[in-house]
Protein backbone atom coordinates (compact mmCIF):
# COMPACT_ATOMS: atom_id res chain seq x y z
CA UNK A 1 0.00 0.00 0.00
CA UNK A 2 1.40 3.40 -0.98
CA UNK A 3 1.79 5.80 1.93
CA UNK A 4 2.63 9.51 2.02
CA UNK A 5 5.58 8.85 4.28
CA UNK A 6 7.34 6.90 1.49
CA UNK A 7 8.48 10.20 -0.04
CA UNK A 8 9.99 11.27 3.27
CA UNK A 9 12.02 8.06 3.54
CA UNK A 10 13.60 8.71 0.14
CA UNK A 11 14.50 12.29 1.11
CA UNK A 12 15.99 11.01 4.36
CA UNK A 13 18.09 8.43 2.54
CA UNK A 14 19.57 11.03 0.19
CA UNK A 15 20.06 13.75 2.82
CA UNK A 16 23.73 14.76 3.03
CA UNK A 17 23.32 15.35 6.78
CA UNK A 18 21.23 12.22 7.32
CA UNK A 19 21.09 11.01 10.93
CA UNK A 20 19.47 7.95 12.52
CA UNK A 21 15.71 8.32 12.22
CA UNK A 22 13.22 7.80 15.06
CA UNK A 23 9.84 6.95 13.51
CA UNK A 24 6.97 7.23 15.96
CA UNK A 25 3.23 6.70 15.87
CA UNK A 26 0.44 4.61 17.38
CA UNK A 27 0.31 0.83 17.18
CA UNK A 28 -0.99 -0.92 14.05
CA UNK A 29 -0.79 2.07 11.68
CA UNK A 30 1.75 0.42 9.36
CA UNK A 31 5.07 1.82 10.60
CA UNK A 32 7.03 -1.43 10.41
CA UNK A 33 5.53 -2.52 7.10
CA UNK A 34 6.25 0.83 5.47
CA UNK A 35 9.90 0.81 6.59
CA UNK A 36 10.41 -2.81 5.51
CA UNK A 37 8.88 -2.00 2.14
CA UNK A 38 11.21 1.01 1.82
CA UNK A 39 14.20 -1.18 2.64
CA UNK A 40 13.18 -3.76 0.08
CA UNK A 41 12.89 -1.15 -2.68
CA UNK A 42 15.88 1.05 -1.90
CA UNK A 43 18.65 -1.12 -0.39
CA UNK A 44 20.69 -4.21 -1.20
CA UNK A 45 19.65 -5.76 2.10
CA UNK A 46 17.58 -4.95 5.17
CA UNK A 47 18.59 -5.98 8.68
CA UNK A 48 15.62 -6.12 11.06
CA UNK A 49 15.73 -6.36 14.86
CA UNK A 50 12.73 -6.53 17.16
CA UNK A 51 14.13 -4.98 20.33
CA UNK A 52 11.28 -6.24 22.52
CA UNK A 53 12.90 -8.64 25.04
CA UNK A 54 15.94 -8.92 22.77
CA UNK A 55 18.45 -9.17 25.60
CA UNK A 56 21.48 -9.81 23.39
CA UNK A 57 20.81 -6.64 21.42
CA UNK A 58 20.14 -4.62 24.57
CA UNK A 59 23.37 -5.88 26.11
CA UNK A 60 25.27 -4.90 22.98
CA UNK A 61 24.04 -1.30 23.13
CA UNK A 62 24.72 -1.06 26.87
CA UNK A 63 28.34 -2.14 26.50
CA UNK A 64 29.56 -0.79 23.17
CA UNK A 65 30.26 2.86 22.36
CA UNK A 66 32.05 2.32 19.06
CA UNK A 67 29.97 2.38 15.88
CA UNK A 68 32.15 -0.21 14.16
CA UNK A 69 31.92 -2.61 17.11
CA UNK A 70 28.15 -2.13 17.26
CA UNK A 71 27.86 -2.84 13.53
CA UNK A 72 30.11 -5.89 13.77
CA UNK A 73 28.08 -7.43 16.59
CA UNK A 74 24.76 -6.57 14.94
CA UNK A 75 26.03 -8.29 11.83
CA UNK A 76 26.89 -11.39 13.88
CA UNK A 77 23.48 -11.36 15.59
CA UNK A 78 21.59 -11.04 12.32
CA UNK A 79 23.82 -13.24 10.17
CA UNK A 80 23.81 -10.46 7.58
CA UNK A 81 26.59 -8.29 6.19
CA UNK A 82 25.86 -4.66 7.00
CA UNK A 83 27.06 -2.33 4.25
CA UNK A 84 27.65 1.40 4.45
CA UNK A 85 25.06 3.25 2.33
CA UNK A 86 23.61 -0.01 0.95
CA UNK A 87 22.03 -1.64 4.03
CA UNK A 88 19.03 -0.46 6.04
CA UNK A 89 19.09 -1.31 9.74
CA UNK A 90 15.64 -1.37 11.38
CA UNK A 91 15.22 -1.41 15.16
CA UNK A 92 11.57 -2.05 16.03
CA UNK A 93 9.65 -1.41 19.27
CA UNK A 94 12.36 0.81 20.72
CA UNK A 95 11.77 1.93 24.31
CA UNK A 96 15.21 1.44 25.89
CA UNK A 97 17.34 4.56 26.35
CA UNK A 98 20.57 2.57 25.91
CA UNK A 99 19.63 1.80 22.32
CA UNK A 100 18.92 5.46 21.66
CA UNK A 101 22.26 6.45 23.22
CA UNK A 102 23.93 4.07 20.78
CA UNK A 103 22.06 5.62 17.86
CA UNK A 104 23.22 9.06 18.93
CA UNK A 105 26.82 7.91 18.47
CA UNK A 106 26.04 7.18 14.82
CA UNK A 107 24.41 10.61 14.50
CA UNK A 108 27.27 12.49 16.12
CA UNK A 109 29.82 10.85 13.80
CA UNK A 110 27.76 11.47 10.64
CA UNK A 111 27.96 7.73 10.04
CA UNK A 112 27.24 6.30 6.60
CA UNK A 113 25.13 3.53 8.11
CA UNK A 114 21.39 3.96 7.54
CA UNK A 115 19.32 3.28 10.68
CA UNK A 116 15.60 3.66 11.39
CA UNK A 117 14.27 3.06 14.91
CA UNK A 118 10.52 2.57 15.37
CA UNK A 119 8.52 3.27 18.52
CA UNK A 120 4.86 3.56 19.49
CA UNK A 121 5.76 5.15 22.83
CA UNK A 122 5.35 8.82 22.02
CA UNK A 123 5.78 9.67 25.69
CA UNK A 124 9.38 8.44 25.45
CA UNK A 125 10.34 11.07 22.87
CA UNK A 126 11.24 13.62 25.55
CA UNK A 127 13.84 11.14 26.80
CA UNK A 128 15.06 10.33 23.28
CA UNK A 129 15.52 13.94 22.14
CA UNK A 130 18.89 15.03 20.78
CA UNK A 131 20.51 16.81 17.85
CA UNK A 132 22.13 13.53 16.80
CA UNK A 133 18.77 12.13 15.70
CA UNK A 134 15.97 12.89 13.28
CA UNK A 135 12.31 12.41 14.23
CA UNK A 136 9.26 11.74 12.09
CA UNK A 137 5.65 11.13 13.07
CA UNK A 138 3.51 8.66 11.14
CA UNK A 139 -0.28 8.54 11.14
CA UNK A 140 -2.87 5.99 10.15
CA UNK A 141 -4.23 5.80 6.60
CA UNK A 142 -6.04 9.06 5.83
CA UNK A 143 -8.78 9.40 3.24
CA UNK A 144 -6.38 10.43 0.49
CA UNK A 145 -4.26 7.31 1.06
CA UNK A 146 -7.47 5.26 1.20
CA UNK A 147 -8.38 6.57 -2.25
CA UNK A 148 -4.91 5.61 -3.50
CA UNK A 149 -5.42 2.09 -2.18
CA UNK A 150 -8.80 1.92 -3.94
CA UNK A 151 -7.25 2.94 -7.26
CA UNK A 152 -8.83 6.41 -7.05
CA UNK A 153 -5.70 8.56 -7.08
CA UNK A 154 -7.14 10.87 -9.74
CA UNK A 155 -10.18 11.52 -7.53
CA UNK A 156 -7.87 12.46 -4.66
CA UNK A 157 -6.17 15.00 -6.93
CA UNK A 158 -9.52 16.42 -8.01
CA UNK A 159 -10.55 16.88 -4.36
CA UNK A 160 -7.29 18.68 -3.54
CA UNK A 161 -7.63 20.88 -6.63
CA UNK A 162 -11.17 21.80 -5.59
CA UNK A 163 -9.93 22.68 -2.09
CA UNK A 164 -6.97 24.81 -3.14
CA UNK A 165 -8.70 26.52 -6.10
CA UNK A 166 -11.98 26.99 -4.16
CA UNK A 167 -14.19 25.39 -6.77
CA UNK A 168 -16.86 22.69 -6.68
CA UNK A 169 -15.93 19.03 -7.04
CA UNK A 170 -17.41 17.42 -10.15
CA UNK A 171 -17.41 13.99 -8.47
CA UNK A 172 -18.90 15.07 -5.15
CA UNK A 173 -21.38 12.18 -4.75
CA UNK A 174 -18.73 9.58 -5.62
CA UNK A 175 -16.29 11.11 -3.15
CA UNK A 176 -18.92 11.25 -0.38
CA UNK A 177 -19.91 7.60 -0.90
CA UNK A 178 -16.26 6.49 -0.76
CA UNK A 179 -15.68 8.61 2.33
CA UNK A 180 -18.57 6.91 4.10
CA UNK A 181 -16.96 3.57 3.21
CA UNK A 182 -13.75 4.90 4.75
CA UNK A 183 -15.49 5.94 7.99
CA UNK A 184 -16.88 2.43 8.36
CA UNK A 185 -13.49 0.87 7.61
CA UNK A 186 -11.17 3.22 9.50
CA UNK A 187 -7.51 3.95 8.90
CA UNK A 188 -5.68 0.81 10.01
CA UNK A 189 -3.90 -0.63 6.94
CA UNK A 190 -4.78 -4.23 7.75
CA UNK A 191 -8.48 -3.40 7.79
CA UNK A 192 -8.29 -1.16 4.72
CA UNK A 193 -6.72 -3.97 2.72
CA UNK A 194 -9.23 -6.51 4.05
CA UNK A 195 -12.07 -4.19 3.02
CA UNK A 196 -10.64 -3.79 -0.48
CA UNK A 197 -10.35 -7.57 -0.72
CA UNK A 198 -14.10 -7.78 -0.09
CA UNK A 199 -14.05 -9.26 3.40
CA UNK A 200 -17.43 -9.28 5.16
CA UNK A 201 -18.46 -6.71 7.79
CA UNK A 202 -18.22 -9.46 10.42
CA UNK A 203 -14.63 -10.22 9.44
CA UNK A 204 -13.77 -6.52 9.51
CA UNK A 205 -15.31 -6.24 12.98
CA UNK A 206 -13.18 -9.15 14.18
CA UNK A 207 -10.05 -7.41 12.88
CA UNK A 208 -11.09 -4.17 14.59
CA UNK A 209 -11.65 -6.02 17.86
CA UNK A 210 -8.17 -7.51 17.58
CA UNK A 211 -6.67 -4.04 17.19
CA UNK A 212 -8.76 -2.67 20.06
CA UNK A 213 -7.42 -5.51 22.22
CA UNK A 214 -3.87 -4.53 21.20
CA UNK A 215 -4.58 -0.96 22.30
CA UNK A 216 -5.88 -2.22 25.63
CA UNK A 217 -2.73 -4.29 25.99
CA UNK A 218 -0.73 -1.08 25.49
CA UNK A 219 -2.67 0.45 28.37
CA UNK A 220 -1.78 -2.60 30.46
CA UNK A 221 1.91 -1.71 30.14
CA UNK A 222 1.53 1.27 32.49
CA UNK A 223 3.44 0.91 35.76
CA UNK A 224 0.49 1.56 38.08
CA UNK A 225 -1.96 -1.37 38.12
CA UNK A 226 -4.98 0.74 39.06
CA UNK A 227 -4.27 3.04 36.08
CA UNK A 228 -4.60 0.02 33.77
CA UNK A 229 -8.20 -0.53 34.83
CA UNK A 230 -8.97 3.18 34.70
CA UNK A 231 -7.38 3.61 31.26
CA UNK A 232 -9.51 0.82 29.82
CA UNK A 233 -12.60 2.31 31.49
CA UNK A 234 -11.89 5.66 29.84
CA UNK A 235 -11.37 4.09 26.41
CA UNK A 236 -14.54 2.01 26.71
CA UNK A 237 -16.60 5.06 27.73
CA UNK A 238 -15.75 7.18 24.69
CA UNK A 239 -18.69 6.05 22.48
CA UNK A 240 -21.22 7.01 25.15
CA UNK A 241 -19.37 10.25 25.91
CA UNK A 242 -19.58 11.32 22.27
CA UNK A 243 -23.23 10.33 21.82
CA UNK A 244 -24.30 12.91 24.41
CA UNK A 245 -25.61 16.30 23.25
CA UNK A 246 -22.84 17.87 25.33
CA UNK A 247 -19.77 15.83 24.46
CA UNK A 248 -17.69 17.06 27.39
CA UNK A 249 -16.06 14.11 29.14
CA UNK A 250 -18.05 13.16 32.24
CA UNK A 251 -16.56 10.84 34.85
CA UNK A 252 -20.04 9.87 36.02
CA UNK A 253 -20.55 7.89 32.80
CA UNK A 254 -17.72 5.60 33.90
CA UNK A 255 -19.40 4.88 37.20
CA UNK A 256 -21.07 6.43 40.23
CA UNK A 257 -18.73 8.45 42.41
CA UNK A 258 -15.85 8.51 39.94
CA UNK A 259 -13.65 11.61 40.32
CA UNK A 260 -11.31 13.46 38.01
CA UNK A 261 -8.22 13.11 40.24
CA UNK A 262 -8.51 9.32 40.07
CA UNK A 263 -8.26 9.37 36.27
CA UNK A 264 -5.72 12.14 35.58
CA UNK A 265 -2.76 9.81 35.10
CA UNK A 266 -4.72 7.31 33.01
CA UNK A 267 -6.03 9.96 30.63
CA UNK A 268 -2.60 11.60 30.35
CA UNK A 269 -1.10 8.24 29.38
CA UNK A 270 -3.78 7.62 26.76
CA UNK A 271 -3.36 11.08 25.24
CA UNK A 272 0.45 11.10 25.24
CA UNK A 273 0.53 7.78 23.34
CA UNK A 274 -2.27 8.75 20.91
CA UNK A 275 -4.59 6.06 22.23
CA UNK A 276 -7.17 8.86 22.46
CA UNK A 277 -7.25 12.51 21.34
CA UNK A 278 -8.15 15.33 23.74
CA UNK A 279 -9.79 18.67 22.91
CA UNK A 280 -9.90 21.36 25.60
CA UNK A 281 -12.73 23.83 26.11
CA UNK A 282 -12.08 27.56 25.65
CA UNK A 283 -14.51 30.36 26.52
CA UNK A 284 -12.28 33.26 25.49
CA UNK A 285 -10.04 33.58 22.47
CA UNK A 286 -6.54 35.04 22.50
CA UNK A 287 -3.08 34.02 21.38
CA UNK A 288 -1.76 31.55 22.31
CA UNK A 289 -4.90 29.43 22.56
CA UNK A 290 -3.20 27.25 25.16
CA UNK A 291 -3.54 30.13 27.63
CA UNK A 292 -7.34 29.98 27.30
CA UNK A 293 -7.93 26.27 27.88
CA UNK A 294 -9.94 24.97 30.82
CA UNK A 295 -7.97 21.98 32.07
CA UNK A 296 -10.98 20.30 33.68
CA UNK A 297 -13.27 20.63 30.67
CA UNK A 298 -12.43 18.54 27.64
CA UNK A 299 -13.66 16.01 25.10
CA UNK A 300 -11.97 12.73 24.30
CA UNK A 301 -12.05 11.19 20.84
CA UNK A 302 -11.38 7.62 19.71
CA UNK A 303 -8.06 6.86 17.93
CA UNK A 304 -9.85 5.66 14.80
CA UNK A 305 -13.31 6.08 13.27
CA UNK A 306 -13.49 2.41 12.28
CA UNK A 307 -12.89 1.37 15.89
CA UNK A 308 -15.50 3.87 17.06
CA UNK A 309 -17.94 2.49 14.46
CA UNK A 310 -17.45 -0.98 15.91
CA UNK A 311 -17.65 0.21 19.53
CA UNK A 312 -20.98 1.88 18.72
CA UNK A 313 -22.25 -1.49 17.36
CA UNK A 314 -23.43 0.11 14.14
CA UNK A 315 -24.65 -1.21 10.85
CA UNK A 316 -24.52 0.74 7.58
CA UNK A 317 -28.18 1.80 7.71
CA UNK A 318 -27.84 3.26 11.20
CA UNK A 319 -24.77 5.20 10.17
CA UNK A 320 -26.37 6.72 7.09
CA UNK A 321 -29.80 7.51 8.56
CA UNK A 322 -29.06 8.59 12.15
CA UNK A 323 -27.74 12.14 12.02
CA UNK A 324 -26.57 12.04 15.64
CA UNK A 325 -24.45 8.96 14.94
CA UNK A 326 -23.14 10.48 11.73
CA UNK A 327 -22.18 13.65 13.60
CA UNK A 328 -20.31 11.60 16.22
CA UNK A 329 -18.25 9.78 13.58
CA UNK A 330 -17.63 12.89 11.46
CA UNK A 331 -16.55 14.95 14.47
CA UNK A 332 -14.18 12.19 15.56
CA UNK A 333 -12.73 12.12 12.05
CA UNK A 334 -12.12 15.88 12.05
CA UNK A 335 -10.50 15.75 15.50
CA UNK A 336 -8.14 12.94 14.50
CA UNK A 337 -7.24 14.56 11.18
CA UNK A 338 -6.47 17.94 12.72
CA UNK A 339 -4.45 16.36 15.53
CA UNK A 340 -2.46 14.31 13.00
CA UNK A 341 -1.68 17.58 11.25
CA UNK A 342 0.12 18.72 14.38
CA UNK A 343 -2.55 21.09 15.68
CA UNK A 344 -3.61 21.27 19.33
CA UNK A 345 -7.37 20.67 19.71
CA UNK A 346 -9.74 23.16 21.33
CA UNK A 347 -13.50 23.72 21.18
CA UNK A 348 -15.45 26.85 22.00
CA UNK A 349 -18.37 26.77 24.42
CA UNK A 350 -20.21 29.63 26.02
CA UNK A 351 -23.35 29.80 28.12
CA UNK A 352 -23.48 26.05 28.58
CA UNK A 353 -23.95 25.32 24.89
CA UNK A 354 -21.31 23.91 22.55
CA UNK A 355 -21.05 26.46 19.76
CA UNK A 356 -17.97 25.73 17.66
CA UNK A 357 -16.65 22.18 17.34
CA UNK A 358 -12.99 23.11 16.88
CA UNK A 359 -10.81 26.17 17.26
CA UNK A 360 -7.20 25.89 16.18
CA UNK A 361 -4.25 28.21 15.82
CA UNK A 362 -2.36 27.79 12.58
CA UNK A 363 1.37 28.10 12.05
CA UNK A 364 1.09 31.82 11.39
CA UNK A 365 -0.67 32.35 14.72
CA UNK A 366 -4.08 32.88 13.11
CA UNK A 367 -7.12 31.69 15.07
CA UNK A 368 -9.28 29.41 12.92
CA UNK A 369 -12.75 28.13 13.92
CA UNK A 370 -14.00 24.91 12.32
CA UNK A 371 -17.66 23.96 12.60
CA UNK A 372 -19.28 20.67 11.63
CA UNK A 373 -22.81 21.07 10.30
CA UNK A 374 -25.09 18.23 9.23
CA UNK A 375 -27.49 19.19 6.42
CA UNK A 376 -30.72 19.50 8.38
CA UNK A 377 -28.94 21.81 10.83
CA UNK A 378 -27.42 24.04 8.17
CA UNK A 379 -28.91 27.28 9.58
CA UNK A 380 -26.78 27.22 12.73
CA UNK A 381 -25.65 30.75 13.63
CA UNK A 382 -22.96 29.90 16.15
CA UNK A 383 -20.03 30.30 13.76
CA UNK A 384 -20.98 33.79 12.58
CA UNK A 385 -21.59 34.88 16.19
CA UNK A 386 -18.17 33.56 17.16
CA UNK A 387 -16.51 35.37 14.27
CA UNK A 388 -18.09 38.71 15.15
CA UNK A 389 -17.37 38.38 18.86
CA UNK A 390 -13.67 37.61 18.41
CA UNK A 391 -13.04 39.46 15.12
CA UNK A 392 -12.12 36.31 13.23
CA UNK A 393 -11.78 36.86 9.49
CA UNK A 394 -11.73 33.28 8.19
CA UNK A 395 -13.50 30.09 9.18
CA UNK A 396 -14.41 26.65 7.90
CA UNK A 397 -17.77 24.96 7.98
CA UNK A 398 -17.59 21.24 7.22
CA UNK A 399 -20.73 19.70 5.73
CA UNK A 400 -21.89 16.93 3.40
CA UNK A 401 -22.38 19.54 0.67
CA UNK A 402 -19.99 20.54 -2.09
CA UNK A 403 -17.27 23.19 -1.85
CA UNK A 404 -18.45 26.80 -1.65
CA UNK A 405 -17.55 30.13 -0.05
CA UNK A 406 -19.96 32.55 1.64
CA UNK A 407 -18.38 35.76 2.86
CA UNK A 408 -15.51 34.76 5.16
CA UNK A 409 -16.67 31.16 5.60
CA UNK A 410 -15.33 28.35 3.43
CA UNK A 411 -17.67 25.38 3.13
CA UNK A 412 -15.69 22.14 2.91
CA UNK A 413 -17.20 18.70 2.22
CA UNK A 414 -16.39 16.22 4.97
CA UNK A 415 -14.35 14.05 2.60
CA UNK A 416 -11.89 16.94 2.05
CA UNK A 417 -10.96 17.25 5.73
CA UNK A 418 -7.56 15.71 4.97
CA UNK A 419 -6.69 18.89 3.06
CA UNK A 420 -6.79 20.85 6.32
CA UNK A 421 -3.69 19.11 7.65
CA UNK A 422 -1.53 19.89 4.62
CA UNK A 423 -0.04 23.02 6.26
CA UNK A 424 -2.12 25.39 4.16
CA UNK A 425 -4.91 26.47 6.50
Amino acid sequence: MERKIDQYYCKWKNDVIRKPLILYGAKQIGKTFSVLNFGKKEYKNTIYFNTDNNYELLSLFKKERSTEKIILKMSLLSGETILKEDSLIILDNVVDNNIVKGLKIFGSEHSKYHIIAITSKKEKLSEFKGEELQFKAMSSVDFEEYLWAKGEKSLAEIIKESFYKKKTCAFHKVALDLFQDYIETGGFPEIVLASIEGRSSYELSALKQKILDIYKKEIALTSNLIDIVRGIEVLNSIPQQLKKANKKFQYGLIGTGKRSKEYENSIAHLVSNELVYRSYKVESIKSPLSSCKEKDSFKLYAPDEGLLYMMLHLNRKQFLTDENIKEVLYENHIAKTIAEGGFALYYYQSGGKAEVNFVIQNRMGQIMPIELTIRSNSKAKSLSVFMKKFTVTQAYRITENNFSTKKEVRYIPIYATFCLKENRI
